[in-house]
């Protein structure tokens, strides 16, 4: 069987990995518009934190708790080290610890709480609201994005069975008979058994109006920042969420293991938009973001922002989660993704993915939207 994944990002390398681990005598074709992997991708970024805990979400979390080891199993496979355990602090009212802490450990994850004295005594370099406690999460952990899709787009390129095909764009994705078909920007067509596309925010014009109209897409502003503190005084600090009088803040340290900056965000500078531009943020979003951490951070430094970018997002327009489309018989497989929580649960994700597209038994994942995906009848037949 031949299959073609469109997007060189998380999900489209994962699931290319996962349909060549299925074994049997797939053919596996990968494009993308650009290099692979593709430096435009969502999933292209320096850290993304890996991290059980949904507050309230009995199934997300249980489904989440599952993420730790699936990232480790490719990083295994692949033979490089890119996951690093951090741990992750989620803040929240005090007394909503109780209920949140068990549901990490009814999910099997290793936390524990902390209370209002706790926080102010172990990080007095954030600034909580009173009454504010938290959970810490031990098994949660910090990618590196950018090294894991540099070393699974090599691990594709030493498989006899992998072609990757940079600088492709595909345009249109329709059923051909008993076979899919994808149209490129150059005007040649090419016929395959099945296709799988996963090209992050731009999986939307490759899909059916019936399913694109249910995609927002979503822009958002990120500052990179490095303390004038030594980086000694940050050190073992958690992934912490959460923060803020809105609980919707959060910044994601540097490590060890890497030179990237603190990456520091909140969803009050994420917003809709019509269109993808360029990823420059606007004075106004930067402007935002600083008035946000120079309340949060107590000896926070403008001067320290060493950075700032926007990065693009599709979600599902109810749910605001990731959504899986199946079409033409099954022979087009669409995954729509969503921002960090697309990567968290990518190896799961790209597994279900593959199953399908290799016509084996899908493995749960825990996500609705996967395990059940939504169906239409045969789309654009030529």
């Amino acid at each position: 069987m031949r299959i073609t994944v469109v997007g060189g990002g998380v999900i489209g390398l994962l699931t290319a990995i996962e349909c060549v681990r299925a074994g049997g005598e797939h053919q596996v074709d990968l494009v993308d518009a650009g290099p692979i992997p593709s430096p435009a991708a969502t999933s292209n970024d320096r850290l993304r934190v890996v991290r059980a805990l949904h507050r309230g979400v009995p199934t997300l979390t249980l489904a989440a708790a599952g993420a730790h080891a699936g990232w480790m199993d490719v990083e295994c496979l692949i033979g490089t080290r890119f996951y690093h355990p951090t741990g992750a602090l989620t803040a929240m009212p005090e007394q909503d610890t109780p209920a949140e802490l068990a549901l990490l450990t009814t999910a099997g994850a290793k936390a524990w709480a902390l209370s209002p004295k706790d926080l102010a005594t172990w990080y007095p370099r954030i600034r909580f609201p009173a009454g504010t406690a938290a959970v810490l999460e031990a098994t949660a952990g910090v990618v590196l994005a950018d090294h894991a899709l540099v070393a699974m787009a090599h691990w594709l390129g030493a498989q006899s069975r992998v072609r990757l095909h940079p600088h492709r764009q595909a345009v249109a994705v329709s059923q051909s008979g008993e076979a899919a078909m994808i149209r490129f920007a150059d005007g040649e067509t090419r016929t395959t058994d099945r296709v799988v596309v996963a090209a992050g925010p731009w999986s939307r014009e490759l899909l059916p109006t019936a399913v694109g109209s249910d995609l927002t897409l979503y822009r958002q502003s990120v500052l990179s920042y490095r303390p004038p503190t030594s980086r000694r005084d940050w050190a073992g600090m958690p992934a912490v969420l959460g923060l803020g009088p809105a609980r919707d803040a959060w910044l994601m340290p540097s490590v060890p293991q890497s030179d990237a900056p603190m990456r520091l965000s909140a969803a009050s500078a994420c917003r809709p938009v019509d269109e993808m531009s360029d990823r420059v943020t606007p004075d106004k979003w930067r402007e935002h973001l600083i008035g946000v951490f120079s309340r949060l951070l107590p000896a926070f430094d403008p001067a320290a922002v060493v950075g700032a970018s926007d990065g693009f997002y599709l979600a599902e327009r109810t749910h605001g989660g990731p959504l899986l489309t199946e079409y033409g018989a099954g022979r087009v497989l669409a995954f729509a993704a969503c921002g960090g929580m697309s990567f968290k649960f990518a190896p799961q994700i790209a597994r279900a993915i593959a199953d399908r597209a290799v016509g084996a038994t899908p493995r749960p994942t825990g996500l609705d939207s996967i395990d059940r995906p939504r169906q239409l009848a045969a789309v654009g037949e030529e």
